[in-house]
């Protein structure tokens, strides 16, 4: 589901089902979908008074059981200063693009327990990384890629729990793992082999798992998901400096292979077509005989390369149940839609925002 937007003047031709253009503008997405509760006031005190390391299960402890949080309406207040993430199973890498190595990670925390993925936002500003790059996710259409995940995830769609890169840049290995267990509360991590953590990269796979057994938490290394189609050359960044490819799926890939325009390679790196989103004004949206046409600077997150692109849908609003097939021309400063199924009456001087959604098969 796409998120954002205002009502519009759309005009679908021959097409049975309409739109949905009364949806409402979400400039991002929470930390946590949701508040974790313990059931009951017993596992609240003992939570409050467990002056441990770690609050699951060691030799001589009672136990938080993963099913002890729940949601509902009639639940009591969640106790006050509890992690989101508490008693959960935290995926911990860089979740840039959202790809298949990415969904492995959250796939394993779903075997084991409650999934969650922990992000951490802030970094091109802390590390001053020039110049900024556009995601290769939109910020509001993350939601949707992770809830399409549920059915390799026990149909348990992961939460995505944000961090402040500033509040953990100066963390040591061992300060981060202690904020895990002490802060966050969490029962459990899952990384790559090649995860690296701490100032400066410090820690590896190998040290978190040390770590994680001295702080009372589960932790799980798992192999990297290796990219069996293409190897590209890495062009290394102020980003990848710490984390060289080996042939395995990176967001890295999934940049390069967008630039190339080779979006039947995104595709299979992303394991879901590459969905670019327009947030636009009215006004701002060229009409004539059948191309659509709207400026680049409207787009929320990263395009493919320029050229054209042939067998693409087109999602108007919310109605991701009834894509209109379209062909795409992206060049450096519009992005040209073709296709004789959708029409848009502008009015001149219209402020209203619409969200479109192009994916490129």
């Amino acid at each position: 589901m796409l998120c954002g937007g205002s009502g519009a003047s759309v005009h679908l031709w021959d097409h049975l089902h309409p739109p949905l253009l009364g949806f409402g503008l979400k400039n991002g997405f929470q930390r946590s979908s949701f508040v974790l509760r313990p059931s009951s006031a017993r596992l609240q005190q003992q939570m409050k008074s467990s002056s441990s390391r770690s609050h699951c299960k060691t030799p001589g402890q009672i136990p938080v059981p993963h099913d002890c949080f729940r949601q509902g309406e009639d639940d009591p207040e969640p106790v006050k200063g509890l992690s989101p993430v508490a008693g959960g199973i935290v995926a911990l890498g860089k979740f840039d693009a959202l790809h298949i190595g990415h969904r492995e990670l959250a796939i394993q925390a779903a075997r084991i327990g409650t999934p969650y993925l922990l992000s951490f936002v802030g970094m091109a500003e802390v590390l001053g990384w020039k110049p900024p790059r556009a995601p290769i996710v939109a910020k509001c259409d993350r939601n949707r890629v992770l809830s399409s995940w549920a059915s390799s995830c026990g149909n348990v769609a992961p939460v995505e729990f944000e961090i402040e890169f500033a509040s953990v840049r100066h963390l040591n290995p061992q300060q981060f793992v202690e904020k895990l267990s002490r802060e966050l509360r969490v029962c459990g991590v899952v990384a790559g082999e090649n995860y690296r953590f701490g100032y400066r990269a410090s820690g590896d796979s190998s040290e978190l798992v040390r770590l994680c057994e001295e702080y009372g938490i589960r932790a799980y290394i798992i192999n990297s998901v290796m990219d069996k189609n293409q190897f590209c050359e890495t062009v290394e960044t102020q980003e990848d400096s710490k984390s060289k490819e080996r042939g395995q799926v990176s967001s890295t890939r999934v940049r390069h292979a967008l630039a190339a325009g080779d979006v039947r390679y995104v595709t299979e790196l992303l394991g879901r077509p590459h969905r670019l989103i327009s947030r636009v004004r009215i006004q701002d949206i060229t009409d004539k005989g059948g191309r659509i046409s709207l400026q680049t600077s409207s787009l929320l997150n990263l395009p493919p390369g320029n050229g054209v692109y042939k067998a693409c849908s087109l999602i108007v609003g919310d109605d991701d149940e009834h894509p209109v097939s379209c062909k795409v021309v992206v060049d450096s400063l519009n992005l040209h839609i073709e296709t004789e199924e959708v029409r848009f009456r502008n009015s001149d001087g219209c402020q209203e925002f619409l969200l479109l959604g192009i994916e490129f098969g």
